[in-house]
C-alpha cells in the first residue's frame, strides 16, 4: 500500500476554547474571541483589538522551573502538544524514543520573554540578563521543550516561513514519516504575539487592523477590510502513517493529509501581489493528492484582510476552481490571525469538519464587489465533505497549501 499520513490527535488552545472540544463547540456556534487587548496598557497603541487566550491557567500545565525558562508561546505549545498526544493515544516515548519526532513552526519566537530580558539589559546592565534569554526567544524553543517533555528523540525541527509555516511543518513531517525516520510526529504551531514589543513590530508591517470594534476589525474579502487582528494560540497535531495507526488500534482518524505543496512569489515585498504563487501551490497540492479541483468540497482561506492581498487570493481561487462556487471558510476571523499558528489551527478545524461533516461559520461579511462570487460560509453548514484545501501565505512571499481527505469507514 502507498504511503498515507493521517491525523490521529488534535490539541487546540485558542481565544474561544483552550481544548479541542471547547474550541470546536465554540467555532460551530460562530462564537468570537476578539476583544480589546487586556494584558498591557494600550494608551500609545493605535491597534487595540486582539484574540487573547483567557480560559486557561498555564501554571496548571507547565512546571514552575519550565515556566521560568520559556515564553508564553512555548507554554501554549506544550499544552496543545500534550492534548494531541493524549487524544491520539500514542505512547510517547514508548519502547523506542526515536520513533517520535517533533516538527513545529514559528513566526516570531518568544517576544514577551525577549522584551523582558532586554529591559533588564538597558535598566540594570548585562549581568541582569538571565541565562534562559539565549534559548527562550529562539524559534526552535517550542520544538525542543515538547521533545524534552515527552522524550521524543526522533528528527526534530522548526519551520520559519511566517504564516505559511503551520502547513510547511506538515510537509516536513510527511517527509520524515515517508523516509521511515520516525513512526509519529507531533507537529503544528502556536504563537503568542500579543505583547508591547511584539505589537509594535507588527504595526510597522502595516497589515494590522486599527479598527476599535471587535465585530468589524477583521473582515477579509469585505468592502471595509482594514487589516487583520492579531491572535494567540494555535494547534498541535499527532500525525502518523495510516497502517501504523490501524496496527496500534488508534481510536480515531480525523483526516488524511493527502496533498501538500509550497511556492514562493520571488518578488519584492513592495510589489503588488498577484496570487500566482498561491494558485500554483494549490494546484500542486491538489495534484499531489491525486484529485482534481472539481473534487474539492471546501477551502479554508488565508484571509489577510487587506484589499490587495484579498484580491490576490480571490484571483488564485478563480484560477484554480474557475467559476465553481466552492464554499470558503474563515474561522480565523473568530480568533485572530495567529501567524504560524493559524494554518495549523485551520488544518485542525478542517480535519474536525471532515470528521463531523460540518463547515464552521464566520461573521457575515459585506463582500467587496471583486469578491461577490465567493461562497463564504456564514452559518453552520452540514455537508458531505470528501476533500478540503487549506491555504496559507507568509510575509515575504511564502505560499503553502494542504489537501485533507476524509477516510471512509472501511478505511479506518
Amino acid at each position: 500500500m502507498s504511503f498515507r499520513m493521517v491525523i490521529t490527535g488534535i490539541g487546540a488552545v485558542t481565544p474561544i476554547g483552550a481544548s479541542t472540544a471547547t474550541y470546536w463547540d465554540a467555532v460551530r456556534r460562530g462564537e468570537s474571541g476578539l476583544g480589546w487587548i487586556s494584558r498591557f496598557d494600550l494608551t500609545d497603541y493605535p491597534c487595540r483589538v486582539g484574540g487573547e487566550v483567557h480560559d486557561i491557567d498555564l501554571a496548571e500545565y507547565v512546571l514552575p522551573r519550565i515556566a521560568a525558562q520559556t515564553d508564553r508561546w512555548t507554554q501554549l505549545g506544550l499544552v496543545a502538544a500534550g492534548q494531541a498526544l493524549e487524544d491520539s493515544g500514542h505512547d510517547s516515548p514508548g519502547e523506542c524514543p526515536y520513533d517520535t519526532a517533533v516538527i513545529t513552526a514559528s513566526s516570531s519566537g518568544g517576544n514577551e520573554f525577549g522584551q523582558r530580558e532586554i529591559h533588564k539589559l538597558w535598566s540594570d546592565g548585562p549581568h541582569a540578563v538571565g541565562a534562559y534569554q539565549s534559548i527562550a526567544w529562539f524559534y526552535a524553543a517550542t520544538t525542543g521543550q515538547v521533545a524534552i517533555k515527552h522524550g521524543a528523540k526522533g528528527p526534530c525541527g522548526v519551520l520559519a516561513t511566517e504564516s505559511a509555516g503551520g502547513l510547511d511543518a506538515l510537509g516536513a513531517s510527511r517527509r520524515v514519516l515517508r523516509r521511515g525516520e520516525a513512526k509519529a510526529v507531533v507537529t503544528g504551531a502556536t504563537e503568542a504575539p500579543i505583547s508591547p514589543y511584539a505589537l509594535a513590530c507588527q504595526l510597522r508591517g502595516g497589515r494590522l487592523s486599527l479598527v476599535d470594534d471587535p465585530m468589524t476589525a477583521y473582515l477579509p474579502f469585505s468592502a471595509t477590510a482594514a487589516g487583520h487582528v492579531v491572535g494567540e494560540g494555535g494547534a498541535m497535531l499527532l500525525v502518523e502513517e495510516l497502517s501504523r495507526a490501524r496496527d496500534r488500534g488508534a481510536e480515531r482518524v480525523y483526516a488524511e493529509i493527502a496533498g501538500y505543496a509550497a511556492t514562493h512569489d520571488g518578488r519584492p515585498t513592495t510589489a503588488r501581489p498577484t496570487g500566482d504563487g498561491l494558485a500554483r501551490a494549490a494546484r500542486l497540492a491538489i495534484a499531489d493528492a491525486g484529485v482534481a479541483p472539481g473534487d474539492v468540497d471546501a477551502v479554508f482561506a488565508d484571509g489577510a484582510a487587506t484589499p490587495e492581498l484579498d484580491q490576490a487570493e480571490v484571483a488564485a481561487l478563480r484560477a484554480v476552481f474557475g467559476t465553481r462556487p466552492v464554499p470558503v471558510c474563515l474561522p480565523k476571523t473568530l480568533v485572530g490571525r495567529m501567524y504560524a499558528g493559524s494554518p495549523a489551527l485551520d488544518v485542525a478545524t478542517a480535519a474536525l469538519a471532515l470528521h463531523h461533516g460540518e463547515l464552521p461559520p464566520s461573521p457575515v461579511i459585506e463582500k467587496a464587489p471583486w469578491a461577490s462570487d465567493l461562497d463564504l460560509v456564514h452559518e453552520l453548514r452540514t455537508a458531505d465533505l470528501r476533500h478540503v484545501v487549506v491555504l496559507a501565505r507568509g510575509y515575504g512571499g511564502f505560499n503553502a497549501a494542504v489537501v485533507l481527505r476524509r477516510l471512509e469507514k472501511n478505511e479506518n
